[in-house]
């Protein structure tokens, strides 16, 4: 680049820094923008290495291409769908996403994958281009993107896994793993870390087996016998996922997970839960009976939106909040199995969970 376009290039960057400043007290996020805007500042006067700046600036393109393409989508309800990249398009575990994969999105969900062969291809097979988005990885060798995905603006060619990986659980309301390698139990068992420590979630995760197979029942027999039973993780911990090698099982697992939680968020110390439908007070009660030990302290209580949440899009929902001590995470899955279960005789069987 000559000095002369360096010094447009620096013009240029001025410009956009000075309207941004001077708009910045009128944009919805400003705090946020605001705090943003100090760590680079800050970065800038410190003693980095260039290495460093270069993740950096990756990692925000990176983010950048997934927020811009998520947005669109921010109101439809995603599955993510991991497995191998080896298995070939005549194996039944190929069948099995495939037809798993058309299954959910004729329920309006829509499918992500890694974009790739094997189980991510089986997936955009099954969802259809329309229904599907792609999250590539650049790799010196390069991971040709699956011919159902490949040119679709909806595949996105990250440069790191970690903000791939950002994305594909970021946007997701269910996981599905069918059988795989390394890669699928690195992302198994991150799945239930982030589950377990409440990164991440509550979503249904459905680990998939073909009919009869033992893939993931071996797998849940070992967490039992090695974890479970050790005392490694909690008794209730088996309940942040589900075991099937039945698609009307593994569907029913999503969709059922939405038919009264919608979702959540924390306020302060509190976990806020809203619903689709309003509990009544004796299922309010029976929540208290039943599920005390979760709280440190209080009771779950019914509740509007709180102040906090004035620009929440869910404003109008109804909600539960409570002191939710942040380490039960299997029991609160039991709890919102529990809800799920309540208010059922006012949910047409018509309505499907898509709109979040």
């Amino acid at each position: 680049m000559t000095s002369s376009a360096s010094f447009d290039t620096l013009e240029s960057l001025q410009a956009d820094i000075a309207e941004l400043i001077a708009r910045l007290p009128t944009l919805k996020n400003q705090q946020l923008i605001k705090q943003a805007l100090t760590t680079i500042v800050r970065l800038a006067d410190s003693d980095i290495e260039r290495l460093d700046w270069k993740i950096l600036s990756a990692s925000l393109a990176d983010m950048e291409r997934g927020f811009k393409l998520f947005y669109n989508y921010r109101h439809v309800r995603k599955v993510t769908i991991f497995g191998s990249a080896r298995l070939a398009p005549e194996t039944p575990e190929y069948h099995m996403a495939v037809d798993f994969a058309r299954a959910v999105t004729q329920l309006g969900f829509m499918v992500m994958t890694g974009g790739g062969g094997g189980i991510m291809q089986a997936g955009h097979e099954g969802a259809g281009r329309e229904n599907s988005f792609g999250l590539n990885i650049q790799l010196p060798f390069e991971q040709q993107a699956n011919p159902f995905i490949e040119g679709d603006p909806k595949l996105i060619n990250f440069k790191y896994f970690f903000t791939r990986k950002l994305f594909l659980l970021k946007e997701s309301d269910a996981v599905a793993l069918f059988p795989g390698g390394f890669g699928t139990q690195d992302e198994a068992f991150e799945c239930m870390t982030l589950s377990q420590t409440g990164k991440f979630g509550p979503v249904p995760l459905v680990l998939i087996d073909i009919p009869g197979g033992d893939y993931w029942r071996s797998w849940s027999q070992y967490i039992d016998q090695q974890l479970v039973q050790k005392g490694l993780v909690s008794p209730e911990d088996p309940s942040l996922y589900t075991v099937a090698d039945n698609l009307d099982v593994a569907c029913d697992a999503i969709t059922r997970f939405y038919q009264v939680y919608h979702s959540s968020r924390y306020v302060g110390d509190q976990l806020v839960i809203r619903l689709t439908t309003d509990l009544s007070e004796a299922e309010v009660e029976q929540l208290n009976a039943d599920f005390s030990d979760i709280l440190v302290k209080g009771r779950i209580e019914k509740s509007q939106a709180l102040l906090q949440e004035a620009q929440d899009e869910t404003i109008e929902l109804p909600r539960l909040v409570l002191y939710f001590n942040q380490r039960d995470l299997g029991r609160l899955y039991q709890m919102i199995a529990v809800i799920n279960q309540m208010a059922n005789h006012s949910i047409e069987e018509t309505v499907h969970p898509e709109r979040k």
